[in-house]
């Protein structure tokens, strides 16, 4: 979700925060800790909700319209929060120049804890009316816009202090939250969808994943503000320049880099959706398969991905991380040859289908994040990182489930393989862009 970046190679050594003996040594390893806590944290929201808008809010919210329509737009509604997300990350990047981190990231989980717990709470349409979709809508927004508050610096960070022969390693540690958080939020709904009746489920037996989630988020806000506030974190946040900079002076000065990082990662965000959501709903409306055995095959999946995630930084490290990236949107690309055939035959293929995507997604996701802000220098390498991840989960992600389904649903699983294929092309454009911008420079 946040893109650390790999810049600096002047920064291999691991940082010794010290002078006179009376500050910490502050290495990677330590800021790895406080990394994957928050990236956990925030995958695992993020998946509540997203499984959440396949099997409880249609019928919850929109129990008028048939179940494809009720999808489609609980679907659209999910989508808001990426939309939102970029009005976050530069309000309070102001809030940040205004009073400090810790305040600004104070708020941004707070907000983020109080938005997933009001979802939990909401009433279905058949007690509120149209109240209900309204209060879901702004708490969604409201969840994007946490969310974009919620960039610490921390993977920038952890970057720039990696050893320069294992930065692709160091890179991965982050982006394995995803299948974590997946992996918690998938066997939660498994279990309750299994265990409970169709009707308890429906009433109360899915808002206990969101009030996990937000007792998450209590505990991250805690985890990482322990490691932000100390002296030897700021300081050395201060001395790589780790620091908002105005908007406006960042695209004027690197506005084609903050593009080009975002379509660079396209491959693997437009993936991310298409293995994880978007399957889920066709199995719900279109196949015999169970949910919850379909669950099961996706945790199955998610534990492949965190594994490739792990292999990614080997393989960065070993053969760069552009040509890693640029190798695996040429995978996804021959992936969407065969993914509408694979979905389209039975239970076997949907499983096939799932276990490649997955093992693909970690591999590309892995080493996704900040792979050109090298481009941005010290001086815009905060926020250009941040609206970088932001413009790429808008483009590349927000709205995958939306379009994919229903495309699908009216046209055909060909459209599947489209979109993926256009995010590896994409993705292979926005590499040879950089690299002849830096040839050239």
């Amino acid at each position: 979700m946040h893109t650390p970046n790999l810049a600096n190679p002047d920064s291999s050594q691991t940082v010794s925060v010290h002078d006179t003996g009376s500050h910490a040594e502050v290495a990677p390893g330590d800021i790895a800790v406080g990394v994957v806590i928050g990236r956990a944290s925030e995958y695992f929201d993020f998946f509540v909700y997203g499984i959440a808008s396949v099997l409880v809010f249609p019928s919850l919210f929109f129990p008028f319209l048939g179940k494809l329509e009720g999808t489609l737009w609980s679907f659209a509604i999910f989508s808001l929060a990426f939309i939102a997300r970029p009005i976050g990350t530069v309000t309070f990047m102001w809030i940040q120049r205004r009073w400090d981190r810790s305040t600004k990231l104070t708020i941004a989980l707070f907000l983020l804890g109080t938005c997933t717990a009001g979802i939990a709470f909401l009433p279905s349409f058949g007690t509120a009316g149209s109240l209900s979709i309204v209060l879901l809508s702004l708490f969604r927004i409201g969840q994007g816009i946490a969310l974009g508050g919620s960039w610490d610096g921390l993977p920038s960070l952890l970057a720039l202090n990696a050893p320069k022969e294992r930065r692709g390693w160091y890179a991965m540690l982050g982006q394995l939250g995803a299948p974590v958080g997946f992996i918690i939020a998938a066997a939660l709904f498994a279990y309750l969808n299994t265990s409970l009746p169709r009707a308890d489920f429906l009433d109360w037996g899915w808002r206990y994943p969101f009030f996990a989630a937000f007792a998450i988020n209590v505990v991250a806000l805690f985890a990482r503000l322990r490691l932000v506030v100390t002296h030897e974190y700021a300081r050395e946040l201060g001395e790589h320049e780790l620091e908002p900079t105005p908007v406006l002076e960042l695209f004027q000065a690197k506005g084609r880099h903050v593009v080009i990082g975002a379509f660079a990662a396209l491959a693997s965000y437009a993936l991310f959706h298409i293995v994880t959501i978007f399957p889920l709903s066709w199995i719900l409306l279109y196949s015999d398969q169970s949910v919850s055995q379909f669950l099961v095959v996706q945790i199955v999946g998610a534990c492949l991905a965190a594994g490739a995630v792990v292999a990614s930084g080997l393989i960065a490290d070993r053969f760069g991380r552009p040509r890693t990236l640029a190798a695996l949107a040429a995978a996804i690309a021959m992936f969407s040859g065969f993914a509408p055939t694979l979905l389209g035959s039975g239970e076997l293929g949907q499983d096939v289908f799932i276990l490649i995507g997955f093992v693909l997604l970690g591999l590309s996701y892995g080493q996704a994040a900040g792979s050109v802000t090298a481009n941005f220098g010290s001086k815009y390498r905060y926020t250009g990182a941040a609206l970088t991840s932001d413009l790429a989960w808008l483009i590349g992600a927000a709205f995958a489930p939306l379009v994919a389904l229903g495309l699908c649903a009216h046209f055909g699983l060909g459209f599947v393989g489209v979109y993926l294929l256009s995010g590896a092309v994409c993705t292979m454009a926005a590499l040879g862009v950089n690299r002849a911008l830096n040839i050239r420079s």
